[in-house]
């Protein structure tokens, strides 16, 4: 079964620079055999965190949808827009909903147990969205994700990209198919690693 990949951008804006950056990583993945689901978190409206809401109606209906796709997929590729200094609230929302256990006994971060994840990011600015990717692989840490140690990232985004959305440097548009790709080839290594482990066990 080919690995599967689920990609988003932290921002649903139209013309979104981390949208367009993503789509080039997503090449990438396939190229390398993956299959990958590219959603738009903008089509899962869901309201923010809240404990009491939760108590009273249980996880909102998108936030589901959205743990749904996560339990079905093997990796995460995210493009994260900086927002000063950290993430957006759109994609630090999404992934605390999705931490939320639907019963009692489910195991803890459920939709996140044994995924592999990249990260990348544009910005206008000079960094080109560096801090906030040091506080999304924390998160994403945190969350028990493995995330590559390679990341890549476009500083001055607004000039940076040519009309149909790829990169105007080719080493950068490389570099960033390569992380889509190095994504794909290190998800597939770890589930064989895991199903030979399985093997074992049961004999």
């Amino acid at each position: 079964m080919k690995t599967r990949i689920l990609a988003w951008a932290g921002s649903s804006r139209k013309e979104s620079f981390n949208r367009k950056l993503l789509a080039v990583a997503v090449t990438g993945a396939e190229e390398a055999g993956a299959e990958v689901t590219t959603i738009d978190l903008g089509d899962y409206p869901m309201p923010l965190v809240n404990q009491d809401l939760e108590a009273e109606t249980g996880i909102p209906e998108n936030g589901l949808k959205f743990k749904r796709l996560l339990l079905e997929h093997d990796a995460l590729l995210i493009a994260s827009p900086e927002y000063n200094g950290s993430i957006s609230p759109l994609l630090k929302n999404a992934l605390d909903w999705a931490s939320r256990a639907e019963t009692d006994d489910e195991i803890p971060l459920a939709a996140y147990r044994g995924k592999t994840a990249a990260i990348l990011a544009a910005s206008p600015g000079a960094l080109g969205g560096l801090r906030g990717l040091v506080v999304l692989r924390m998160l994403l840490g945190n969350l028990g994700i493995t995330v590559l140690p390679e990341q890549q990232t476009l500083p001055r985004a607004d000039q940076a990209l040519n009309e149909d959305g790829s990169p105007i440097s080719r080493k950068k548009e490389a570099a960033v198919r390569a992380l889509g790709a190095k994504l794909a080839r290190t998800t597939e290594k770890l589930k064989d690693q895991a199903s030979q482990a399985g093997k074992t066990r049961e004999e």
